[in-house]
């Protein structure tokens, strides 16, 4: 088997290539100045001249609350092209298998907790981030209708918060968990003794270590076509993936400041957005297949935090 991974430069994508690259699997990857994904000739030239056998769509354009209010139309429309070309081209080049990775942000702002499968499209989306929610939202109908209409293989999980080796702590345009991470580190660093976070403190968010998520999907690759129809019936669709725990942003950022040593005051800004009040995932689907995570988030967060302090050279602009 020859497997490309689209976006292997990225925290999820780098993830999947090692674990692939670890067990022997033939790997293809091409970085953005080698293929616009963006471009659907070029996408149909590589796809012609490659022939992977299975495909794995890692590549997005993603950011925090904070990056998808200032840049909404970068969002949708490159999302929304990179999984078209992607997903359109495998079916043309005859690919036997495809992985399409999306976001528990497809789920509406008010659904039940945990998060069913079943909950996608059944109410409003959360506004901070529809435009991304809907560019992936539209990557897990793409597959279903390829599937459908054509009998492909093209699957799609939907992670939760991931973080991990590799993941953006850019200080406008991360994610919550790598942003606090970079901001305890920082006040540290400066001496300061505060600490200010975004939002009131309350929301619960549920984190996946990026190692977690490569195994599942390289699970959920291997599985055979009927195992994971049967799983996914009747239309087809998406699995999600998680840990099946949440914990509140005020908690998480108890626990970076002991990784980190701050010893300040936690300030919350109430003024800024929290988002979704709760994000947690169902995740009994994945779960009767077989598959668990295995990396606790205290363990995570201290092996992150090394990483960071290992790059911080490369990852403080």
């Amino acid at each position: 088997m020859r497997v490309y991974v689209a976006g292997h430069r990225g925290m999820v994508g780098s993830a999947i290539l090692r674990r692939l690259e670890a067990e022997g699997i033939e790997t293809i990857t091409r970085s953005r100045g080698e293929l616009d994904l963006t471009s659907q000739a070029d996408v149909r030239a590589f796809y012609e001249r490659m022939r992977p056998n299975a495909v794995v769509v890692a590549a997005a354009k993603v950011g925090g609350i904070h990056a998808n209010n200032i840049y909404p139309a970068s969002f949708i429309y490159e999302n929304l092209m990179i999984e078209t070309n992607l997903i359109h081209g495998a079916y043309k080049a005859g690919v036997d298998r495809l992985l399409f990775l999306g976001s528990s942000c497809i789920y509406p702002k008010d659904a039940q907790q945990p998060m069913s499968e079943n909950a996608l499209m059944t109410g409003v989306l959360e506004p901070t981030n529809e435009p991304y929610a809907i560019a992936k939202i539209a990557g897990i109908k793409l597959c279903e209708s390829y599937n459908r209409q054509h009998g492909t293989d093209f699957r799609s999980v939907m992670p939760t918060n991931l973080y991990g080796p590799g993941d953006n702590f850019h200080p406008e345009n991360s994610h919550v968990l790598p942003g606090l991470i970079r901001r305890f580190h920082e006040a540290v660093c400066d001496g300061r003794n505060e600490v200010i976070v975004w939002g009131t403190g309350t929301p619960r968010r549920e984190f996946l270590h990026v190692d977690d998520m490569a195994a599942a999907c390289l699970f959920l690759l291997d599985l055979p076509k009927d195992v994971y129809q049967a799983e996914t019936q009747p239309m087809l669709s998406h699995i999600n993936v998680g840990t099946g725990i949440d914990i509140s942003i005020m908690e998480l950022a108890e626990m970076i400041t002991e990784i980190t040593g701050f010893r300040g005051i936690i300030r919350f800004d109430r003024s800024r957005p929290d988002g979704t009040l709760r994000k947690l995932l169902d995740v009994s689907r994945i779960s009767r297949l077989g598959w668990r995570s295995s990396i606790d988030l205290r363990e995570g967060l201290e092996e992150t935090y090394r990483w960071f302090l290992d790059h911080s050279s490369s990852v403080r602009s």
